[in-house]
């Protein structure tokens, strides 16, 4: 039997189709066909196979392409390599079958181990979901009635809150403003609205700015209820995830209920009932449409669009969410008509101004919640603030930007004081409460400029360095930096106390570099300058690094405590209106942080900065002592210093870091401390700082050499005697004789 495959091709034979004839029965698997007649014995004729239908006219088969004999037929469809050609289609697949798989598996692994990965990063601290009536509770801060030092109330802060409502309480145009203003859709998606985040990423592409945002109503409950405000990825993550599980325990009625009682509508107002009782002086039931949709459009910015304090805005908002409420079908034109023409009109005691205080009771009220926590019941807080001295430095500082501030461009400020137990009495910051409530003595981080001079020569005073070793005022330069004085001058030769007095910085770099970073990180940690890092840069000698001005002032007060460091405080007393205690400030014993030698010699070195130095502005008839600070291109202004009784600081600049008009630390911020300080010290006995020691003495080691030279000069002097009386007899002129030179310091002369 010939391998040849190249044989022509079978033709049949041109008849009349006939019934087809049963296959032959296989041949065995060693056995060779060839296309034709087969040759050997014939095989027995089969039996007659049943009858058949007529089949259709067979085509003429097409010839087959010829192949070598080891040639290997495949392809998608076709045998594997190998052979296979009698195999079913799918299982010539296989192959296809498991890398499919493969890939399914891998792509499953990474699936998991990102899920993990985002769990543990973003989401393993979401807090758990309450129950759900206290879901109506959580996070619910108290009422708080505040009195000063002496005990007498001051004012009362807290959240209004007014009735909890049921959605079948209120007009139904009540929530339908909200849902205008917030979620249009919220009754047809789930907690998270995919075609709302699509529609507002696409319009804040084409806008080319955020315009629209596609958080849900249960999502802004969750943030609300369970979140921070900040923008990051992990909070979004978690308020994706607390919306979920919210949906999956509230009906949309109930969230929409919850939404309405607990959203914040600026003016320390929260829910519907007390925001409609706080601004218009009646319950939420009775809200007309405009004043419906003028609430509405608060939670987008409550603080910003607080009808107390930019009507104008919130209307213009107000008119946004009536149109789509008549867009919505939820207003005929006569209804949208009618609530485009009202005029809003605030209750009675809708503005609540709290004046020189509010500063000190946005201050109190954290620290309050922070001491007792955010659901406890109505307080009484008692705090450390002098009220009268509260409203002397308010006024003060507010007094020299309306003047001097305004031509030289200083538009802000802020003042504190503290006396000698840490008790905070004296907290202002900024100009007006009412138009910025951002707190700058607490809140704003700026550079200190040479205010933070002190803590680098109180470091290198603990090195060994002396107020009367000198130190040369010369130009310096380290690497690319080359530090100069206000001015431009150098002094030469100078004392270490004369450098800090007149606020040379060229002594100053000089003296840090002796002492290095980590010793003036550490000493400045130890004073709670917490936001000085533990190994700055020589930058530090000149405030390069932030700070606040009450750390800065508590930093100062371990100078004027001979080296005990003291925790500021505000709050006295925490008890509830019911008079149970849940707080009481407990007086601890300083801790020392700095050594009563060395506080001593910076305290007089400190005093000279206002009886000859950049201080002088700041003095008044009493011992004193501080420091001036200027930081550059004149964006800050300080003075931060301290008698026996107070220490009190001052900050003057700009919230937008605009240059002023070159105030510097030693002119107005010298003299607000100076007004402040005055009043501040009005009945009190003139007293100086009693546990100043004596200033130590430069010790001296003899020179070796000494009793050589002495000698020597003893023999010239005898000489020279001799040689005069000499002379004497002769009537010559005796000869002058020059007495040795000193000695050569063995060690370098200080730069």
């Amino acid at each position: 039997m010939s391998d040849d495959w190249s044989l022509e091709p079978y033709r049949f034979d041109e008849q009349p189709a006939s019934p087809p004839e049963p296959e032959a029965a296989p041949q065995p698997a060693d056995s060779k066909a060839a296309f034709g007649k087969a040759k050997g014995p014939k095989p027995k004729p089969p039996k007659p196979p049943k009858a058949a239908k007529e089949p259709k006219a067979s085509k003429e088969p097409r010839p087959r392409k010829a192949q070598s004999p080891g040639a290997k037929s495949g392809g998608l469809f076709g045998n594997p390599p190998g052979g296979g050609g009698d195999r079913p289609w799918y299982a010539r697949l296989a192959w296809l079958w498991k890398t499919m798989a493969v890939a399914a598996a891998v792509g499953l692994v990474v699936l998991i181990a990102g899920a993990t990965f985002v769990w543990f990063k973003y989401l393993a601290d979401v807090p758990a979901l309450p129950s759900r009536e206290a879901l109506f509770a959580m996070n619910r801060a108290p009422g708080i009635r505040f009195q000063d030092k002496d005990g007498v109330v001051i004012a009362s802060r807290g959240p209004r809150y007014g009735d909890r409502v049921k959605l079948d309480e209120l007009p139904k145009y009540v929530p339908e403003a909200f849902l205008a203003a917030e979620d249009r859709r919220f009754y047809h998606h789930g907690a998270i609205d995919f075609y709302g985040i699509a529609r507002a990423s696409f319009s804040n592409w084409r806008a080319g700015h955020v315009v629209q945002g596609g958080s849900t109503i249960t999502q802004q409950l969750a943030k609300g209820l369970f979140l921070t405000p900040e923008q990051t990825m992990k909070r979004k993550l978690q308020e994706a995830l607390m919306a979920h599980r919210l949906q999956k325990v509230l009906s949309k009625d109930e969230v929409l209920t919850l939404y309405l009682n607990r959203i914040f509508f600026g003016a320390n107002t929260y829910g519907i009932d007390g925001a409609s009782r706080a601004y218009f002086g009646k319950p939420a039931s009775q809200l007309t449409r405009g004043e419906a949709a003028l609430l509405a459009s608060l939670p987008k910015a409550p603080s910003r669009l607080a009808l107390t304090r930019n009507m104008g805005a919130a209307l213009a908002r107000s008119h946004l969410v009536l149109g789509n409420m008549l867009r919505e079908k939820w207003l005929t034109q006569a209804e949208y008509d009618q609530a485009m023409a009202e005029t809003p009109k605030l209750a009675a005691g809708a503005i609540q101004q709290d004046g020189d205080l509010g500063y000190v009771l946005d201050y109190a009220t954290t620290e309050a919640v922070r001491l007792v926590g955010a659901n406890s019941p109505d307080l009484v807080v008692k705090l450390s603030i002098d009220t009268k001295l509260q409203r002397i430095g308010a006024q003060t500082l507010r007094e020299v930007l309306r003047t001097d501030g305004a031509r030289m461009g200083a538009h802000q400020g802020a003042l504190l004081a503290l006396s000698t137990d840490g008790a905070i009495r004296v907290m202002v910051g900024g100009a007006d409460f009412d138009e910025t409530p951002f707190n700058r003595a607490v809140q704003a981080k700026r550079q200190p400029g040479s205010t933070f001079k002190p803590f680098v020569y109180a470091a290198a005073l603990e090195k060994g360095v002396l107020p009367t070793d000198q130190r040369v005022d010369g130009p310096v330069k380290i690497g690319d930096w080359e530090p100069e004085n206000y001015g431009a001058g150098y002094s030469g030769t100078v004392t270490v106390e004369t450098a800090l007095a007149k606020s040379i910085n060229t002594v100053a770099v000089k003296l840090a570099q002796e002492v290095k970073g980590p010793a003036i990180g550490d000493l400045a940690r130890r004073f709670g300058l917490k936001d000085i890092p533990s190994n700055p840069d020589l930058s530090v000698a000149l405030g390069s690094y932030e700070v606040n001005l009450l750390d800065l002032v508590s930093g100062f007060q371990v100078f004027q405590q001979g080296g005990k460091r003291i925790e500021p405080y505000m709050i006295e007393t925490i008890a509830t209106q019911g008079g149970q205690p849940l707080y009481s400030h407990a007086a601890q014993a300083p801790g020392e942080v700095y050594d009563i030698h060395f506080a001593s010699m910076m305290v007089k070195m400190m005093e000279k900065v206002l009886t000859r130095g950049t201080g002088t502005k700041a003095a008044f008839n009493r011992p004193a002592a501080g420091k001036t600070g200027t930081s550059q291109n004149w964006r800050d202004a300080w003075f931060v210093g301290f008698t026996p009784d107070y220490v009190a600081g001052v900050w003057l600049g700009n919230d937008d870091d605009k240059p002023m008009a070159h105030v510097a630390g030693g002119t107005l911020p010298a003299m607000i401390w100076r007004r402040f300080m005055i009043a501040a010290h009005d009945g009190l006995p003139v007293r100086d700082f009693d546990w100043l020691l004596p200033d130590p003495v430069p010790e001296m080691q003899a020179d070796p050499r000494n009793g050589f030279y002495s000698d020597l000069a003893a023999d010239f002097g005898r000489a020279s005697d001799e040689a005069a009386e000499a002379a004497r007899k002769m009537d010559v002129p005796p000869p002058v004789v020059a007495p040795p030179p000193p000695p050569k310091p063995e060690e370098p002369i200080p730069f």
